[in-house]
């Protein structure tokens, strides 16, 4: 009886200290959590191939431990691509398929980074095999929707022999030419091709600290896809 009642006490006492504590750091529920599904919207960013997904803000970048990943990792970019947009503070993903859906390259930025500012790093991450010679990394033509129309982006497009089907926005003078219409419409895949990423929970829930971690999930995920194509007939 005396040892049991010695251990009552001590966990009394340490119930005690942890409800100063509590008082002390003001800990609550925190209403913006993901796991509260009123806070968890933000409509999808799908382009070329673009989705946004928002994360709680819970690591500060001027931590010592931030600092430590920077140095072991100088592929980190120094917010860890992690930034405040419109639908709250989180990351986005910037990817591009082929005409059949399948990912080819993905490129994790901070949530405030503009769709276009991309176009040219996703883009020089392809590199298709060929039967002979080097591996292929330009299409011949490239589809998204109205985030992508921007002079800049265009003239890189030309520039490079693509074929750019982007769609202009209401605020911008039309073009002479006609909209291939049918080509915008297989645009589908890209959505496809996100909403089967979003069944990956640890693509679908940002829960690395470092963007290089967050990229490296992506890349698993697509050689995950890679291996049910090429091992499946019915992929």
């Amino acid at each position: 009886m005396a040892g049991f009642a010695r251990a009552i006490w001590a966990l009394a006492e340490r119930l005690r200290l942890l409800s100063k504590l509590a008082k002390q750091q003001d800990l609550r529920s925190d209403s913006s959590s993901p796991a509260n599904p009123s806070r968890s919207g933000g409509q999808d960013r799908l382009e070329f191939m673009v989705h946004r997904w928002l994360i709680r803000a819970c690591l500060s970048g001027s931590s010592w431990g931030f600092k430590k990943s920077l140095r072991q990792h100088p592929e980190e970019p120094e917010d860890h691509a992690l930034g405040r947009s419109r639908g709250g503070f989180g990351s986005k993903f910037h990817l591009v398929t082929d005409g059949r859906g399948l990912p080819l390259a993905v490129e994790v930025t901070a949530g405030q980074r503009h769709e276009s500012t991309q176009v040219q790093t996703v883009l020089d991450g392809i590199a298709v095999p060929q039967p002979v010679g080097r591996p292929r990394k330009r299409p011949k033509r490239l589809t998204g929707d109205k985030a992508y129309s921007f002079p800049s982006v265009r003239e890189w497009l030309r520039a490079h022999g693509i074929e750019a089907i982007i769609p202009i926005r209401s605020n911008q003078k039309k073009e002479n030419r006609p909209f291939d219409k049918q080509s915008y419409r297989r645009r589908c895949v890209i959505e496809q091709c996100v909403g089967w990423l979003k069944e990956c929970r640890r693509v679908a829930t940002r829960f690395e600290k470092l963007a290089v971690s967050f990229l490296a999930m992506f890349k698993l995920a697509m050689i995950q896809r890679y291996l049910k194509i090429a091992f499946s007939d019915t992929a």
